[in-house]
């Protein structure tokens, strides 16, 4: 058994779009074995981008698995997006594989997604290595994108191989220490550059490196190679074409004989028990103990349904065994396994510690979910994955009547499918948002809404959810009175309302003496003035930070009723707040905006225009500042794609409530007016 696991390779394939992902992916399923012919991006027919919407768009919208067997192992693939607006769909991946191939593009170097992945890799305490994709190109410069890495992420990142023949052949630099003539670089240095920084990491074989030059073995190599990895000591670079097959061959050599197979990568870093109390779990890679399986991905089929995709971490599972989902009392039965290749679901007998498979048709499955067989692993979870926050919004309803829960359904079924997706239903405003990462995301998923599900919407901006307030002590008195013949109703409210705090809420403060207002009605009292809360007096908008006091009141014996007093009370709060200075409130967002430092100047002054103030600036790594600013909400509308303009896309920020202030008195007279036109706001 440890043999089997030792000949599993899981490897994520990330990086920047169109670096070549999906291409390279392709050529190593031909030269593995496991495609008669490569597939095409252009032409649609790759494994990997089955989706339409990813044959239409031309670049991966979702992460695809894939494997081939390569000199007796098992080498499965997880080829991901590159697009800055599905890297949640990127990351979440992370925690099934060992080793992260971070692909770059030949010509263009180091983008941002390529910073991105390696930094979560590398925290991820995944190997990494990195494929320099399309060293065949025109516009090719892989002596220059090396030099860049090495600046970028560190001396670490040590050619395995190096260019020839203008790119259309590789030579190998680590396998031997001599070969052929490169486009630049020595053979023998590039060699002796690798050993030098792999026995740093073992005394013993440093000793023999120096004292014997020449005389440590690949063989006895191997096993410092992987520690260098799992340190991050040693960051591997490998050269290839993957659309002429150049490195190729080079490539499928270095995941045979060095990538790490799960028991030689670093362990994954479960917890057990929530919050302060979670400490570290160990889970080892043996099919014989209790299983224990995390689901990375879940995606839902029109037809088959809800499907999980997982890496086995511990145990082994086989069809009819009985699972649980997290801490759920309640197993399932597992019904059918399979692995999957692309689109296609391949069945299995069974499935190891170290496998990556999937089942369906389970309503429980979730992502991060850990499925074990035994309640001894209760509470258990992996690290949290730090996900960046959805912020560009737009509001949506359906565009039929009584499509209302269908609707809510396929919102849940996004929402389950990407960890990036984000709902919210404003109450107040009777509005649902549906958030993702950027204009494309959120575009796809209401085409995905559409063509999948079958569910059409319409859609305007989200609305910004302001508040009112009052500024000054007011006090008003009203007497509802209504007779009808019959029993008529009748009640007088008397009370006052004065400004809190901000952000101390509303108060409500019974202050009736002798009975004026009987005790049974003073409910009906606060049932008027929270209406009133609810709607707003200047503008529609929810009134907060106030305190409303009843000082008096009357009634009549027969006459006096809750509808009544609601009435009244209803009434007399309306007419105090307008005397009391009534504003509406908008609010303050505390942003954090991460550029590059050359787009400082132009995203302060930016701020600017959009009435925010700067609170401050940090260095981060890679050359980059975080501004710190408070800017109100409703001037961010547009914030996503004004980022992406200013900084080439390399930007990236998170939103924060912090207060709400008064609006400008020209924004309050236009928020007024509308409400004027349009009493009752939906």
């Amino acid at each position: 058994m440890p043999n089997q696991i030792q000949n599993l390779c899981n490897v994520a394939l990330v990086g920047h779009a169109g670096a070549g992902k999906t291409t390279l992916a392709e050529a190593l399923l031909h030269a593995g074995g496991a495609l008669r012919a490569k597939g095409s991006v252009a032409r649609g027919t790759t494994v990997c981008d089955f989706d339409p919407l990813e044959k239409r768009q031309q670049h991966s919208l979702d992460a695809a698995l894939c494997g081939f067997e390569v000199h007796g192992r098992r080498v499965t693939l997880l080829d991901t997006p590159g697009l800055p607006d599905f890297v949640g769909r990127s990351v979440s991946v992370l925690a099934a594989v060992e080793s992260a191939l971070v692909v770059v593009n030949a010509a263009t170097g180091v983008e941002p997604m390529t910073v991105r992945m390696m930094t979560e890799a590398r925290e991820r305490g995944l190997c990494r290595f990195v494929v320099v994709n399309r060293i065949d190109a025109r516009e090719a410069r892989p002596e220059a994108v090396l030099a860049q890495l090495r600046e970028s992420f560190g001396r670490e990142c040590l050619p395995l191989n190096l260019p020839a023949q203008g790119g259309r052949a590789v030579v190998d630099c680590y396998f031997q220490s001599q070969g052929a003539a490169t486009d630049f670089g020595s053979v023998a240095a590039a060699h002796e550059a690798i050993v030098d920084q792999v026995v740093e990491v073992d005394e013993a074989l440093m000793t023999r490196h120096l004292e014997q030059s020449g005389s440590v073995t690949l063989e006895q190599l191997h096993g410092a190679f992987e520690q260098a990895l799992r340190e991050g000591h040693l960051i591997p670079v490998c050269f290839v074409s993957g659309e002429t097959g150049a490195g190729i061959p080079e490539l499928l050599r270095v995941l045979a004989e060095l990538a790490p197979s799960p028991l030689e990568g670093n362990p994954p870093a479960f917890l057990k028990g929530e919050g302060a109390d979670a400490a570290p779990f160990e889970v080892a890679p043996d099919p014989a103990r209790h299983v224990v399986a995390h689901v990375f991905k879940v995606t839902i089929d029109p037809y088959i349904g809800k499907i999980g995709v997982f890496r086995v971490h511990q145990g082994t599972i086989r069809p009819g065994q009985q699972l649980y989902v997290g801490d759920a009392r309640k197993p399932f039965r597992v019904t059918q396994l399979f692995r999957l290749q692309g689109k296609e679901q391949q069945p299995l007998p069974s499935a190891s510690a170290g496998e990556l498979c999937a089942i369906a048709k389970i309503d429980e499955l979730h992502f991060d979910a850990v499925l074990h067989d035994s309640h001894d692993e209760d509470h258990l979870h992996l690290k949290s994955v730090r996900f960046p926050p959805a912020m560009l919004g737009v509001a949506i309803e359906p565009e039929k009547r009584g499509d209302e829960q269908r609707l809510a359904d396929t919102l849940h079924k996004l929402v389950d499918e990407d960890p990036c997706v984000r709902v919210e239903h404003h109450a107040a405003l009777n509005e649902t948002v549906l958030y993702g990462m950027g204009e494309l995301h959120v575009r796809l998923l209401l085409e995905r809404m559409t063509e999948r599900f079958g569910v059409q919407v319409r859609t305007q901006p989200p609305r910004v959810p302001y508040r009112e307030t009052v500024t000054r002590p007011a006090e008003a008195l009203y007497r509802h009175k209504k007779q009808t013949g019959g029993a008529g109703q009748f009640g007088e409210v008397k009370l006052r309302v004065e400004p809190l705090t901000r952000g101390e809420g509303f108060e409500f403060v019974d202050a009736v003496v002798g009975g004026a207002i009987p005790g049974q009605f003073i409910p009906a009292v606060e049932k008027g003035v929270r209406q009133v809360l609810a709607e707003g007096v200047v503008a529609g908008f929810e009134l907060q930070d106030l305190r409303v006091t009843v000082l008096d009141g009357k009634h009549h014996p027969v006459d006096s009723k809750e509808v009544a007093f609601v009435t009244a009370a209803r009434h007399a709060f309306q007419d105090a707040a307008a005397q009391a200075g009534a504003v509406v409130l908008e609010p303050i967002v505390r942003a954090e905006i991460t550029v590059p430092s050359s787009a400082v100047g132009d995203i302060t002054a930016d701020l600017a225009t959009r009435r925010g103030r700067v609170t401050g600036q940090s260095s981060v790594p890679g050359d980059r500042l975080t501004i710190s600013a408070l800017v109100p909400l409703a001037e961010l509308t547009d914030y996503p794609m004004r980022l992406k303009s200013l900084t080439a896309g390399e930007g990236s920020y998170t939103l924060d409530l912090s207060h709400y202030e008064t609006v400008p008195p020209r924004r309050q007279q236009e928020l007024s007016g509308a409400w004027i036109r349009h009493p009752h706001p939906a």
